[in-house]
């Protein structure tokens, strides 16, 4: 499987590996900035299933909320909201 991500005007890419071949995630995380306190517990959430929770998400003296979780497949994520509660805009 292949996948995708344009990013502005760039393409970012990945594809996966034979089974025999695979090896853990290491030495990074994905982080993700969003504007709204509901959204980012959506998102932390749907991260969450099937994954685990490293730091609750939280509000802190930087963020109004912030966690850290690794989803189903091993992958970390940073999740930092800036912004109040409120719908997300759409």
């Amino acid at each position: 499987m292949h996948g995708s991500l344009t990013v502005g005007e760039q393409m970012l890419m990945g594809a996966d590996v034979a089974p025999d071949r695979y090896e853990e995630p290491k030495g990074f995380s994905l982080s993700l900035q969003i504007k709204n306190t509901t959204e980012a517990e959506r998102i932390f959430h749907e991260l969450g299933k099937g994954g685990r929770v490293a730091v609750p998400l939280e509000k802190t003296f930087w963020a109004a909320r912030f966690g850290m979780v690794v989803d189903r497949f091993g992958i970390p994520w940073l999740i930092n909201c800036e912004g109040p509660d409120r719908p997300p805009e759409g």
